[in-house]
């Protein structure tokens, strides 16, 4: 069943040409991914499918009945909403029953009409199975971490706006989604929570994302703009760039023999007499697309790079007690770590944990409450921020790059100079004298990321590299840092950068304690999730477990008000006593060595059990008379 049809559409924004009568179709449960270049007009495209801005030419046609669920980049919120109401704004018959439900629910001293009106509310849900739709909406806001829901959305953090709309989208349940990065601002627990959600769902999707694994393991297919044509490949990432690399090979070797013959034809032409035959105009319009094809050279899609090694001393850089907190929340607690030559570490975390305070502390921009840092006199750090880059009206991007260095020495002695360095990261010569204040946020990244990596410091810091980044210039980014030869310290949310680059990661766990795991990021996961099942077995096992008697069967009835009322409060319990049972889990799990808090979790966690067998014992009592 096809859900869109798109024939020949075309956008330029004045000279620049963004794509040009491109063609394609979106069928029910096909998933797609969209990339290009930064600049090459991802965005602009799913844009234009979106409605929010006109094509040039060009027909979209979707489905009659289909509904479309649109994420931006950069969501935008109409009206000042709290979260919960944005999010329950869904017109679907299910919220409907919930929202009738819950009105009647909080109605103190209810009248006899009004119990019966929520005896019929209650009834069309289970009509609706709204029960199930509503653990769903709660699934996605836990997994999404949106525990903010009474507030204005127009209080929120980029981020947080970014996981609201998201949510929303997945609460809708449209059949086509059109996303535009939608792992930004995620966690890595999220991400891979959304790799199996969409995964496993019948929609349809398009979507742009520089995250690989996510891509892989979500869609089978990929779109590619390119000069503002479309390719389509059938396959992963891995096969796109092979079957990229053969493509663009066999437009080299085209090339290649279009240069030969305009050579012969300007040879040709210098020779020919002035006078305008039909014959010689034909020739002549012949050259001229000569001229074109000879031009149209590529860069191959994998670069190898190995920069020359800085010296490093012998004492690079100690970190010795330190500590650092914000009021209650901790950061650091009694760390010490001693950095060795040619270290690669990843930090990994859950957001707002202070991976990006520790990196602050490192280059001596944030202070630390106790504790010590002492820097080797050799080191040089180049340190790409979150922030971005900062540049001077009328700048030229050849000018960003030059203030820096005017080249930039790899292994054995090459030189690169910075307009060669550029183009290696896919500024062509136009671009590089162009106005910086011209380029797309994405290639801005890209600008400040080489900007950073041309000053060959010796202690590499790169906080998100990843986001906003094509994956294009993700594999430049990867070759060049397998080539690095000093110390690295990566921040990312991308576990396929993190797996190919780092040896070992540090684990923010929260309230200060930090693992340092041998490996990398994938690696840590199946040590955790291991650990995760013995320890389980071990809380299982220290269970008492009684036996509860079995509840006579009764005649079939209906549930009294009271216990509709116990009902519903039963499921709260359960939600916070299954809430609090994870946190002790997480806590078993977290590494802590001290005996006394490991005993108390355990205790806590055999009542937590106990409490949650009662709980759940008269829950499915009143649940079998509800729907018995």
């Amino acid at each position: 069943m096809n859900y869109l049809s798109v024939e020949n559409i075309s956008k330029s924004y004045g000279m620049k040409i963004l794509f040009e009568e491109i063609s394609f179709g979106l069928d029910a449960g096909q998933k797609i991914a969209l990339i290009g270049i930064n600049g090459s007009g991802k965005t602009s495209l799913l844009k234009v499918l979106s409605g929010e801005e006109g094509a040039d030419g060009g027909s979209i046609i979707f489905r009659n009945d289909i509904r479309v669920g649109v994420l931006k980049q950069n969501p935008d919120f109409e009206g000042n909403a709290y979260v919960w109401d944005y999010l329950m704004s869904a017109d679907k018959e299910e919220i409907k029953a919930l929202k009738r439900y819950e009105a009647l629910l909080n109605i103190d001293n209810p009248s006899p009409n009004q119990q019966d009106a929520l005896q019929q509310a209650i009834e069309n849900i289970d009509t609706l199975k709204a029960w199930d739709y509503e653990v769903k909406i709660k699934q996605i806001l836990t997994k999404l971490h949106i525990d903010y829901l009474d507030k204005p959305i127009s209080f929120l953090s980029g981020g947080q706006r970014k996981r609201v709309a998201l949510a929303k989208i997945l609460i809708d349940e449209p059949e086509l989604l059109i996303l535009d990065e939608p792992t930004n601002h995620l966690d890595m627990d999220s991400i891979e929570w959304l790799e199996k959600y969409l995964s496993g769902s019948k929609q349809a999707v398009l979507m742009v994302t520089h995250d690989r694994y996510f891509l892989d393991h979500v869609t089978n297919e990929i779109f590619e703009l390119e000069n503002g044509q479309l390719f389509q490949y059938k396959g992963n990432f891995e096969y796109y760039l092979e079957a990229k690399a053969e493509r663009e090979e066999r437009l080299n070797v085209q090339a290649a023999k279009a240069k030969k013959l305009l050579k012969i034809e300007l040879e040709w032409l210098r020779r020919s007499p002035k006078a305008r035959t039909t014959k010689s105009r034909s020739r002549i319009k012949a050259a001229e697309d000569l001229k074109v094809s000879a031009r149209k050279k590529f860069q191959p899609t994998k670069m190898n790079f190995k920069t020359e090694e800085r010296r490093l001393g012998g004492k690079i850089l100690e970190l010795q007690n330190l500590s650092k907190a914000y009021g209650d929340l901790k950061i650091l607690d009694n760390f010490s770590y001693s950095f060795r030559r040619k270290e690669r570490i990843g930090i990994i975390g859950p957001n707002g944990v202070g991976k990006t305070t520790f990196l602050k502390m490192l280059v001596e921009e944030e202070r630390y409450n106790s504790g010590k840092i002492i820097k080797g006199t050799t080191v040089s750090y180049g340190y790409y921020r979150q922030g971005g880059l900062t540049f001077k009206p009328g700048q030229k991007v050849i000018d960003i790059i030059r203030d820096v260095a005017e080249t930039i020495t790899l292994d054995k002695g090459k030189v690169f100079t910075a307009t060669e360095f550029l183009y290696h990261f896919r500024f062509n010569r136009e671009m590089q004298f162009s106005n910086v204040e011209n380029l797309s946020g994405g290639e801005k990244r890209r600008l400040y990321l080489v900007q950073i990596l041309i000053q060959n410091p010796n202690f590499l810091i790169l906080d998100e590299p990843t986001n906003d980044l094509d994956l294009l210039t993700l594999s430049t980014l990867e070759s060049f840092l397998l080539g690095y030869k000093g110390c690295l310290i990566i921040v990312s949310h991308d576990r396929y950068f993190m797996d190919k680059l780092v040896d070992h990661v540090f684990v923010f766990k929260g309230e200060g304690q930090i693992k340092d795991y041998p490996g990398n990021y994938t690696q840590y996961q199946g040590w955790a999730k291991k650990e995760a099942e013995e320890k389980a077995k071990i809380a299982q096992a220290a269970k008492v477990k009684t036996k509860k008697p079995k509840p006579k069967k009764e005649r079939k009835r209906k549930l009294s008000y009271k216990e509709k009322k116990e009902y519903e409060q039963l499921e709260v319990e359960l939600v916070n006593l299954e809430d609090r049972q994870a946190e002790l889990e997480d806590l078993l799990q977290s590494g802590e060595t001290d005996f006394q808090k490991l005993t108390e979790w355990t205790k806590e966690m055999e009542k937590v059990s106990e409490s949650l067998d009662e709980v759940m014992m008269r829950w499915m009592e009143l649940d079998e008379i509800a729907n018995g």
